[in-house]
């Protein structure tokens, strides 16, 4: 059977949707394909699981550039296409796919088309991984994390890095309310610093807010912009501890099974959207907020003007520096 998954969301939806391949592996002849946008393609490298990733250029032409990918997958037949994006775009491309079973979730407007849909319900104490799952139920698959697979020169890339104890942090976020805030990081950062070889990671629009963390420290070093996807894994999973947000290379963690540590400023654990490592620990705000969760994207800026949810003492912040030795 030939099954397309659709998942053309941001880097950590498409992380988390790796799930799914991992848990069809388990059948017989069984051909997976995995359709993103643009840009994030190469975290699917390597992925024995994925036969081939199929890319939508949405930057550009986006409509024109929608048309044609339909008109290409509809030429290859696909058994099951299992649409886990709840945007239009993406129900369309499922509904004129002339795939034998079309699945996904019912929010999506083209849902009408489906063989099978389920709820997105995000108080539903699921993880997303779960939520996903649910949707090819009737395969009897056992639940399966999300995994990615740095490749032979991923390793080598970050060889250099690794000959010394080191931890990482990944302050930036595509949203402002969910990232802890900076000057939190940078007493984090200084407090590793005595002890560990500090890197941090981002894309290259994140260099500015990563060299802001940058002390007059000789063991600290601003990587934004300077390894892929799965370089970045990759140091992850060899650190002794990595510190992130509510973001991307929270998945990351998740997918190599690396030590973590996720800030929750003004989202939450509970929309199932919380670290699946071995060694992990979530912090959030010690007050009770009424605005929190403000939402499950956060915002650009907090809309009560105070931000107390990324709010932490000077004991905690030495605490986060120090828990996982104990």
């Amino acid at each position: 059977m030939k099954f397309l998954i659709i998942q053309t969301a941001f880097i950590g939806d498409v992380v988390l949707a790796s799930a799914l391949a991992e848990s069809l592996s388990h059948l017989n002849h069984i051909e997976v394909h995995y359709l993103v946008r643009k840009g994030n393609e190469g975290l699917l490298e390597n992925n024995p699981n994925i036969q081939k990733v199929w890319v939508w250029n949405k930057q550009e032409k986006k409509i024109r550039n929608l048309f044609k990918l339909t008109c290409e997958i509809r030429k290859e037949k696909f058994d099951v296409v299992i649409n886990l994006q709840r945007f239009a775009s993406s129900g369309f491309i499922t509904c004129f796919s002339g795939a034998k079973k079309k699945l996904g979730f019912s929010q999506n407007p083209w849902s009408f088309c489906y063989d099978y849909k389920t709820s997105h319900n995000l108080h539903s104490n699921m993880h997303e991984i779960e939520r996903n799952a649910s949707i090819i139920k009737e395969w009897q698959v056992a639940l399966a994390k999300p995994k990615l697979y740095p490749t032979e020169t991923s390793w080598k890339r970050i060889e250099t890095y690794t000959q010394t104890p080191y931890v990482c942090v990944a302050p930036a976020s595509v949203w402002f309310t969910k990232q802890w805030p900076l000057d939190q990081f940078r007493k984090l950062t200084k407090e590793l610093s005595h002890h560990y070889q500090v890197y941090i990671l981002g894309g290259k629009g994140d260099y500015a807010i990563c060299e802001s963390l940058v002390q007059d420290c000789s063991n600290i070093t601003n990587l934004a912009g300077q390894l892929n996807f799965l370089e970045s894994a990759a140091l992850m999973q060899k650190a002794s501890m990595n510190f992130v947000n509510d973001s991307g290379p929270l998945h990351f963690a998740s997918a190599v099974n690396a030590p973590v540590t996720a800030f929750f400023c003004s989202t939450t654990p509970a929309f199932g959207f919380g670290p699946l490592s071995e060694k992990q620990l979530v912090w959030e705000a010690k007050e009770k907020l009424t605005c929190k969760p403000c939402g499950l994207h956060g915002k650009q800026q907090c809309p009560e003007s105070h931000f107390k949810c990324g709010k932490a003492e000077q004991s905690e912040i030495q605490y986060l520096s120090t828990w996982w030795t104990s």
